[in-house]
């Protein structure tokens, strides 16, 4: 056995060294995760949170009197004690479109007049 003199009794422990920039620890690989089936897994699927579709932001030119309809209807949606923003109405209707049957989505696209691209030049 050492016998440990008292001097070093009393000495701080060492402090680690720092390491260089470029020799990082590597990362700790988790563990695979075993399959759960049966109940356990119908379970676990139902808590697990729903994955968020990626939002893309545009922008388009819309008529005056086009865009005074988006106006009327969150007015309308408002009545009927639903707030409602314009994006949400764009896409209600865009999914209204979707349901349509292709004689009727044709009819629709024919109400709607071409606009030329591009941002509208000022007054």
């Amino acid at each position: 056995m050492a016998t440990v003199t008292p001097s070093a009794r009393n000495k701080p422990a060492a402090a680690p060294r720092a390491r260089p920039a470029g020799n990082a620890p590597a990362k700790k690989v988790a563990s695979p995760v075993k399959q759960k089936t049966g109940a356990a897994a119908k379970t676990d699927k139902a808590a697990a949170p729903k994955i968020k579709n990626k939002l893309v932001r545009d922008s388009f030119t819309i008529p005056k009197t086009e865009y005074a309809v988006l106006t009327a209807l969150k007015d309308r949606a408002l009545s009927l004690t639903r707030d409602v923003k314009k994006s949400e109405l764009l896409r209600a209707g865009i999914s209204a479109l979707n349901t349509m049957h292709d004689k009727a989505f044709l009819e629709a696209l024919d109400t709607v007049p071409s606009l030329k691209t591009g941002r509208p030049k000022h007054d």
